[in-house]
Parts: C-alpha cells; sequence; structure tokens
C-alpha cells in the first residue's frame, strides 16, 4: 500500500448488519476495509433507492483478494 494508493468500493451492502459480516470475512484475512454509508442508514432500516446502503471499501491493491473471497462467500 503506497501512500498515494485509493480505498475502493469492493461490496454494497443493503444493511449495515450485511456489510458488517462482510467486514468481519475480510478482517479475518488480513484485509483492512472501512464501511461508508449515507446518514439515512442509521435512522431507517430499509433501503429505497440506494438509501440505506452501506458501501464496503478496500486499498485498491487488495481488490482483487478481497473479491474472491466476496464470492466464495455467495457462492458457498
Amino acid at each position: 500500500m503506497s501512500s498515494s494508493e485509493k480505498m475502493v468500493e469492493v461490496y454494497r451492502a443493503s444493511g449495515e448488519m450485511q456489510a458488517r459480516v462482510i467486514q468481519g470475512l475480510l478482517e479475518s484475512y488480513g484485509i483492512p476495509c472501512l464501511l461508508k454509508s449515507d446518514a439515512a442508514s442509521s435512522v431507517h432500516a430499509f433501503t429505497v433507492d440506494g438509501m440505506g446502503e452501506v458501501r464496503v471499501m478496500v486499498w485498491e491493491s487488495m481488490l482483487d483478494e478481497a473479491e474472491k473471497l466476496i464470492q466464495g462467500k455467495d457462492n458457498g
């Protein structure tokens, strides 16, 4: 990871609980991540036109590995 590296979206969850599951999966494999969401997600437990969604962000250099882990979770 370089000082100019940016974080990119690896997954878009329909709510905080789903995002936390993905976060736990990634962090258990040593991939740090950040959850980004609208303020609306903390007030409403549902999504409407993307409101309430939570984006899981990882460092760009770890994107491929993170995507493989998430795909394995969804297929298994």
